[in-house]
């Protein structure tokens, strides 16, 4: 009995194995080769479409969020005008106490 247990653990190890050799294969050496080739791609593109997609999804909300930084920096070192209601309630005031120290 111990046997046919050591005998169908050595038949499933081998098919797990041989299984996964045959389903995965080294493609170490293939990537090696596209990356050292000097065609004047840059390295971060050399990957084909995936790596613009990926490259493009980076660089797009980095450039607009610097953009946007640098933009909230310049209106923040600005004054702000201020509003029309600014300059007429003091007036208003004013002019009222005017009429009330006349009468």
């Amino acid at each position: 009995m111990l046997w046919n247990l050591l005998a169908l653990h050595q038949i499933i190890q081998r098919a797990i194995i041989s299984a996964s050799l045959r389903k995965f294969e080294d493609k170490v050496p293939e990537k090696q080769k596209m990356f050292q080739e000097d065609n004047g791609i840059p390295a971060h593109l050399k990957g084909g479409i995936a790596d613009a997609l990926l490259y493009r999804a980076t660089m797009i909300p980095t450039v607009s969020g610097m953009t946007y930084a640098m933009y909230q920096l310049v209106v923040a070192s600005f004054l702000r005008k201020q509003g029309w209601l600014q300059f007429i309630l003091p007036a208003i005031s004013w002019f009222s106490f005017i009429q009330l120290s006349v009468d």
